[in-house]
């Protein structure tokens, strides 16, 4: 079985992919990157950004907006801060390094959080998503777009495969959807609201659920108990 990620081994292939992370990833991810962007916007607000990299979304987001983004890679994070002052966004409040699974925001801030690319590169996904749904206001919205490993089949076998050598450039390319509905589903605290996918070839999945109120979580917490 591949070794789980650890933090530093994150922050030391993010250090490497800085310099040149928008040539290699930029027109890959871009169509999520704007497809999740879309979603966010729908809801509007205070956007959290979680794994913002080098900022590469932020000049997409509509000013009426306020985006807070934040990495754990600070070479990545000196980029992003670059782009925002030579775009002049005045509409995002603050860029700073942070732990995803340690978000020192607190509860219900947000009305949108949006992770790009994130949860397959994390060493706790679970407790990640516990912060974001955390952080987000009753009827806001979580919404990821990522790479989610193949459930059967050839491509599942290539991404087992590749895992070992994946975990050292920072990121799980076996991770499955199973593992975000499991997490929904034990939550109480959100519902599952939307997977589809988004180009390039179909790889890539954006996933969003609601933050419910207190009632609705009590509610939720009866049903699963009776």
């Amino acid at each position: 079985m591949a070794a789980e990620l650890d933090q530093r081994t994150i922050a030391k292939a993010y250090a490497r992919w800085a310099p040149i992370y928008d040539l290699v990833f930029g027109a890959v991810f871009d169509r999520g990157r704007k497809a999740s962007i879309a979603a966010a916007e729908r809801i509007g607000g205070r956007i959290l950004e979680v794994g913002v990299g080098t900022g590469l979304s932020l000049p997409d987001y509509s000013r009426s907006n306020r985006v807070t983004g934040v990495d754990i890679s600070a070479p990545m994070l000196r980029k992003a801060k670059t782009r925002a002052a030579e775009h002049r966004l005045t509409n995002v409040d603050g860029l700073a390094v942070m732990d995803a699974q340690r978000l020192g925001f607190a509860d219900g801030v947000f009305d949108v959080v949006v992770a790009q690319y994130v949860i397959t590169a994390v060493p706790d996904p679970e407790k990640t998503l516990d912060e974001f749904a955390r952080v987000v206001k009753p009827g806001g919205e979580i919404i990821l777009v990522n790479h989610l490993g193949a459930e059967s089949g050839l491509r599942a076998i290539f991404e087992q495969g590749l895992a070992p050598i994946a975990r050292r450039l920072g990121w799980r390319p076996e991770f499955r959807f199973e593992r975000v509905a499991q997490w929904a589903a034990q939550h109480q605290g959100v519902r599952f609201l939307e997977r589809r996918t988004v180009t390039p070839l179909g790889h890539f999945s954006l996933i969003r659920f609601a933050r419910l109120d207190g009632a609705a979580s009590r509610s939720v917490a009866l049903s699963v108990t009776r």
